[in-house]
């Protein structure tokens, strides 16, 4: 998986392409680490336009994120959701725990 960082004033994309699982945890880890102690940004937005696949992994880590942005109250958004990718984030529930579109 490839992930690029974009970071603004007050949020910071996270843009994702090829294949979410496993492997990508310590890419994924790295790429966010720094973004959720800074204290300028309030929300971090997965862009999942390019994703192909996710697996159970993937929303472990997505989750870890979560608990650790609600823990500095600070929100992530998923974006770009389609397809398959959209499929497993239903079935799992994550509409309830996530801003999606």
């Amino acid at each position: 998986m490839d992930i690029r960082v974009v970071t603004g004033n007050t949020k910071a994309t996270l843009s994702l392409s090829g294949r979410f699982d496993f492997s990508s945890h310590r890419a994924f880890k790295d790429a966010y680490h720094e973004l959720v102690s800074n204290p300028q940004l309030q929300l971090i937005e997965v862009d999942f336009e390019k994703v192909e696949y996710l697996d159970s992994s993937a929303l472990g880590m997505l989750l870890v994120l979560r608990e650790k942005m609600v823990a500095v109250g600070k929100k992530v958004e998923l974006t770009s959701v389609q397809g398959t990718v959209n499929q497993v984030l239903e079935i799992a529930n994550f509409k309830k725990l996530f801003a999606i579109r």
